[in-house]
């Protein structure tokens, strides 16, 4: 059974890696699993893709005949981003991997992103995709993947973090509630007000300095 994560960033992102639970490469075996946060890189893209679209749009009823179509979407999208260089802009993920793997190989299980976004006279951190594969949900990635964005925001000169969640995602709201964050505002669009769709939620936390 795997461990709960309680890794580490690499590289640009401003953090140093950390291994799941602390204990030294020489005290594991080589047949160890154990998983850790680290930067996205080009070589990615296809597993990311994988990822988000399995999480966001499952094969499931109509969504089965034009899944292809967004997965395109998405792996464009992620390949303009991780090309782009933009300044506060972090793609991140977690990874299981053995002792003798190198950090860069090993199975993607979970993702998020976090960029600079422009609002009225304001910049603010923004919170994006992010995205646990359903075998291994419920064993703290996500929390881990939000707490590490936590200290890259810190790194950053920033002090609040924001996002965005469907007010009827139950299970992402209150990972979100129980994590520190606080609705600031509901939006109501008329698409949503005329479909009876949800209505999206923004929250908010104010973070510590983790530097």
């Amino acid at each position: 059974m795997l461990k709960k994560y309680r890794g580490g960033v690499v590289d640009s992102c401003g953090l140093l890696p950390l291994i799941d639970d602390g204990l030294p490469l020489e005290q594991r075996k080589s047949n160890d699993v154990f998983r850790i946060i680290r930067e996205a890189q080009l070589e990615d893209i296809k597993a990311l893709t994988e990822v988000l679209t399995v999480s966001f749009h499952p094969a499931k009823g109509w969504l089965l005949f034009v899944q292809p179509l967004l997965k395109l979407g998405i792996y464009e999208d992620l390949r303009s981003r991780l090309r782009g260089k933009t300044p506060y802009y972090c793609c991140l993920v977690a990874v299981e991997v053995t002792q003798n793997a190198s950090v860069n190989s090993g199975k993607i299980v979970g993702t998020i992103e976090l960029s600079l976004r422009t609002g009225f006279n304001s910049h603010y951190l923004y919170i994006s995709n992010l995205a646990v594969i359903e075998s291994h949900r419920r064993q703290g990635i996500a929390q881990s993947l939000l707490h590490q964005c936590e200290q890259i925001a810190s790194k950053w000169g920033y002090d609040t973090l924001n996002l965005h969640v469907l007010e009827d995602n139950e299970g992402a709201k209150q990972l979100y509630l129980q994590n520190g964050y606080q609705v600031s505002a509901t939006e109501t669009t008329w698409p949503n007000w005329l479909f009876s769709r949800s209505q999206r939620l923004f929250l908010q936390k104010k973070i510590k300095n983790h530097v």
